[in-house]
């Protein structure tokens, strides 16, 4: 089983005071109408960190009006694209100058690794600001060529007051995924985090204002899904919402968007996704990839490779070299260094997670490894693999969110390619194999979003994700997520006299 580091945090970095827990509203940090707050919790140890303010429909509604009237009549839209890229990498610059205290707060607020925080996700933040401010002056729209005497061109122009709603397994990254592009674009916007997770939003807005974002552009409103969450999804002066989360919330906002004013969603919801390893690949290698597939982040990623199959020629030596490595790997205070993995984000993901172990166990897989809580506070989870698994079983086709493998065997690639479908969801999957063309047929032949051929989670500023089937739809990054806050607008003149059409 994997070992459990019970080092204190205090040893490894001074966990920073917690300087915002209003909401930030119209440029200023605000109480909720109603005086409420709400704990934020440490997952490390079920304690306290702050209260913070629980924004309700009536906060929404303020916070809607600002970004109404910042979007309507302020500088924002109207801004030159190049003097918005300007002031976004002034922003950049002002996140990476506090990229320790940023990470230090998604640490203690969802157990992520401090490590990979301060040197991944902070730094990703700071790329997708730089990406999309470098996009912000080059959008353009077309000439047609009418078949009439007419002279018709498009226009991409910002679609308005935009909803964005994260979850809390990345905090920062899937922030900026969302609010890069908008800010890109001249969107306005209000942004609702996960309550499981608001500290760094809020702390993100009051860079965004030393950065010179105008008053109103960005506003947060921390609470909760069904009351703050709803107001956003359900609101008529919203014109559209972006939204990361469960299929089953992402089914609630496209309901709420439809009866309200009709706004465009985009929806990158659950998944639980396929990795294929193949004979001829290298044994050492796919087992790295499959044990970082599902342990990353423990677990708590839409596009975990929670079912993993191997070709049977391999799957013995593949077995024996993953409960090798899931033996080293550590499980303890994500600001240790030598921690692989932190806790589940809270009590009750942890308990969920461990639900579906019981499942796994009582319809007959058997563990590999792991299957039990670690320690004896906060919500820590040993690795756990499950094999003699059956497609059927919920945890191969329920999304667990959580460090659950199920490991299957496969003979050939029609039925890989078969069993890989074999899912509600289309988000990602993985291949691995040293043969272009099963790299080729099997690629082109998975329902999903995003493949990924003898890599995982390799994400980039300038490649698109998002699923398909109960996964959802519409693109964060790259330039299709740039264009989903615009509205084409088509501007057609009649021409007179001219020598040719």
């Amino acid at each position: 089983m994997a070992s459990h580091s019970n080092g204190s945090s205090d040893a490894f970095i001074k966990i920073p005071e917690i300087k915002f827990t209003k909401l930030f509203i119209s440029g200023e940090f605000v109480d909720s109408v109603s005086g409420k707050t709400f704990e934020t919790i440490d997952p490390r140890t079920g304690d306290v960190i702050a209260r913070v303010a629980e924004g309700d429909r009536e906060d929404v509604d303020l916070a809607v009006k600002a970004a109404r009237h910042a979007f309507d009549h302020g500088p924002w839209p109207r801004f030159s694209g190049s003097e918005r890229g300007r002031i976004m990498m002034k922003f950049a610059d002002l996140i990476e100058e506090h990229k320790e205290e940023l990470a230090a707060l998604d640490t203690i607020d969802a157990g992520k690794l401090f490590t990979l925080c301060k040197a991944r996700e902070i730094p990703t933040v700071v790329r997708l600001l730089r990406y999309y401010a470098g996009a912000a002056d080059k959008v353009h729209g077309e000439v047609l060529k009418m078949s009439g005497k007419f002279h018709g061109y498009t226009l991409r122009e910002p679609i308005g007051v935009v909803g964005i709603i994260i979850p809390w397994n990345f905090p920062s990254s899937i922030l900026f995924m969302k609010l890069s592009p908008a800010l890109a674009a001249g969107c306005t916007m209000v942004v609702k985090p996960a309550e499981q997770t608001p500290l760094s939003s809020l702390y993100y807005a009051h860079l965004a204002k030393l950065a010179g974002i105008p008053d109103g552009v960005l506003n947060v409103v921390t609470g909760f899904g069904e009351t703050a969450g709803a107001a956003i999804t359900s609101h008529m002066d919203i014109d559209k919402v972006s939204f990361t989360g469960s299929t089953e919330v992402g089914r609630k906002v496209m309901q709420a968007a439809a009866a309200s004013n009709l706004k465009p969603v985009s929806l990158e919801l659950g998944g639980k996704s396929p990795l294929l390893i193949f004979d001829d690949a290298d044994v050492n290698a796919a087992t790295d990839l499959a044990l970082n597939g599902i342990l990353y982040n423990k677990g708590e990623i839409c596009v975990a490779s929670s079912r993993v199959y191997v070709q049977e020629g391999i799957y013995d030596e593949f077995v024996k070299k993953l409960v090798e490595k899931t033996k080293s790997w550590v499980v303890g205070d994500p600001f240790d260094p030598k921690v692989c993995q932190g806790p589940q984000v809270d009590k009750k993901q942890f308990e969920k997670i461990l639900y579906y172990i019981e499942q796994g166990k009582r319809a007959g897989a058997t563990l590999l490894t792991g299957g039990k809580a670690l320690g004896n506070k906060g919500f820590y989870i040993e690795p756990t693999i499950f094999v003699d698994v059956k497609e059927g079983m919920p945890i191969v086709q329920d999304e667990i969110f959580g460090p659950v493998m199920a490991l299957m065997t496969f003979k050939t690639i029609d039925e890989a390619i078969t069993r890989a479908n074999n899912t509600r969801y289309g988000l990602a999957a993985g291949i691995v194999t040293k043969d272009l063309n099963v790299a080729n047929t099997v690629s082109r032949s998975i329902r999903a979003g995003i493949i990924w051929i003898n890599c995982y989670f390799a994400f980039d500023a300038d490649c698109p994700y998002g699923g398909c089937k109960m996964s959802g739809f519409g693109r964060d990054l790259g330039l299709e997520a740039l264009y989903k806050y615009f509205q084409v607008k088509s501007i057609v003149t009649p021409i007179y006299n001219s020598p040719w059409l």
